[in-house]
């Protein structure tokens, strides 16, 4: 193994310097530091991140907890995958490697953390069973960062998921309906996102002068398409009269449109159907989805700006972050005005 005393003997320069051009630390011409760098290239030196970690007593470690258990879909997420590769990419440039942190052994989350001794941890899609695991990870003293879960004494970014559900709401009025089912996923005080779609949509249903009735409203078990499926067949039982719904996951809508294809309705001349999330079969269902698209990677571009801020000791805001969505027009929404 080449080591940097090999290249200092093979340049001329102190293994100190050698150092420093290695780890783009301290002041060198830069002649000096390409000179060094060239040759270390020439040599095959690959670095010892063990003896930089004995040598900082640092780890340059982030641990990154991943949980999918009510959406099941694990790194096929349309948008977790994406925040967690972008997450990745961010961090890396900033000279840290990741590492998953799991409390499916006998080790919590926060016990994990500190065994590895992570220097900083980004909650990208957190098990809302696990509540106390979470709250706990605030009080350790370990910079903190989510993009899904909002936990108290974390700064969390987020979709403006209440201005989306206002969005949909409007569309779906613009086009003409009033007789408009909405069908959830299981909402909890840590995902709210659920939660805080119903409450945009109803705030512009309520603006409209359209009261939302209670009974158009269908909860899912999971965010997936054959609980999608149930419920929204458990709706449609109660009102065949809709003429729209507005599902909080592209997941969920498309078990609806599995049930409407099956007793023979027609999407959109019978009813229309929104989405949310432009999962990447969106755009081929029959007819194609219109739904709303997360911005994934300025989710994880802020979360990893902030993160790292955190862990140089600048200050961040402990709270949510809301940023924006896309909204996407396809075939799946009918026009009944005319």
């Amino acid at each position: 193994m080449v080591t940097i005393y090999d290249i200092a003997k093979a340049t001329g320069f102190s293994a100190p310097t050698v150092s420093k051009a290695l780890n783009d630390t301290g002041h060198l011409l830069e002649q000096t530091r390409s000179a060094i760098l060239e040759k270390a290239r020439e040599m095959g030196y690959e670095p010892n991140s063990a003896a930089r970690s004995l040598a900082t007593k640092r780890t340059y470690l982030i641990g990154v907890i991943y949980d999918d258990p009510s959406m099941q879909r694990g790194f096929n997420h349309p948008v977790f995958s994406g925040v967690l590769n972008k997450f990745r990419e961010s961090v890396e440039a900033a000279g840290y490697d990741i590492i998953f942190l799991s409390c499916h052994t006998k080790l919590s989350y926060k016990a994990h953390a500190k065994f590895r001794a992570v220097e900083g941890i980004a909650i990208i899609n957190a098990d809302s069973r696990l509540n106390k695991e979470m709250s706990a990870l605030s009080e350790i003293g370990i910079p903190c960062v989510s993009t899904n879960a909002s936990i108290p004494g974390i700064c969390t970014i987020v979709t403006d998921n209440k201005k989306a559900g206002y969005k949909a709401a409007e569309y779906l009025v613009s086009k003409g309906h009033k007789k408009i089912g909405f069908l959830s996923a299981p909402n909890d005080e840590y995902l709210p996102a659920s939660k805080e779609r119903f409450e945009g949509f109803c705030q512009y249903l309520t603006e409209a002068g359209i009261p939302f009735d209670n009974s158009y409203y269908e909860e899912s078990e999971y965010w997936t398409v054959p609980s999608g499926k149930e419920a929204f067949k458990k709706l449609y039982q109660r009102h065949s009269d809709m003429t729209a719904i507005f599902a909080v996951s592209d997941l969920i809508a498309m078990g609806a449109m599995s049930y409407v294809r099956e007793v023979g309705i027609k999407i959109p001349e019978d009813l229309s159907i929104l989405g949310f999330d432009d999962d990447r079969v969106s755009e081929y269902t029959s007819p194609r989805l219109t739904t709303f698209r997360q911005d994934s990677e300025g989710i994880a571009s802020l979360a990893a700006d902030l993160l790292l801020q955190h862990m140089v000791g600048l200050p961040v805001p402990n709270k949510l972050i809301h940023l924006p969505c896309e909204f996407i027009e396809r075939d799946s929404v009918i026009d009944i005005s005319k």
